[in-house]
């Protein structure tokens, strides 16, 4: 069954459902540890970080709770495709930012270089991460793996 936000498969939740809300954390957490409010480019990323790391919690609890069901009126696919196309566009500019500024901000070997390097990697983890979200969502969008008559059973969000 896919739902726009996750997929429950046969073993569970999948990858982005489980694993989104934990990379976000691992990110926000590296920079967080390093003195980045002397370099404006951590202040972006953390700002990305943090704050799609909270709204990524809220769509995870209105989606484990079924309150989405509560909100039939608001259009969902539409609402969970323009929410993870926008996370990926930030966490693209977010990885750059933070992977362009590591070797100009630390020294190599340091433990803020790690951290900071680190967070780059998951970075780009949680940015792959949310483009496949966001192609999910396009999918559930669209209605693929569909017809018409399930698609008006589910009232349209199948």
């Amino acid at each position: 069954v896919q739902t726009g936000f996750h997929r429950v498969s046969q073993g569970g939740l999948d990858l982005l459902t489980c694993d989104l809300p934990v990379l976000g954390l691992l990110v926000w957490a590296l920079i967080a540890d390093t003195p980045y409010h002397l370099y404006p480019a951590y202040g972006w990323v953390m700002f990305v970080a943090v704050f799609l790391w909270l709204v990524t919690i809220i769509l995870f609890i209105l989606y484990l709770f079924q309150l989405h069901m509560k909100l039939y009126m608001v259009p969902w696919p539409l609402v969970l495709m323009i929410f993870n196309i926008s996370a990926t566009v930030l966490y693209i500019t977010a990885f750059i930012a933070c992977s362009a500024a590591v070797d100009l901000t630390s020294l190599r070997g340091t433990r803020p270089y790690n951290q900071r390097a680190a967070a780059s990697f998951f970075a780009c983890l949680v940015m792959i991460a949310y483009g496949v979200s966001a192609f999910f969502s396009y999918q559930a969008w669209r209605g693929v793996g569909s017809n018409a008559a399930t698609s008006q059973m589910a009232g349209g969000y199948a």
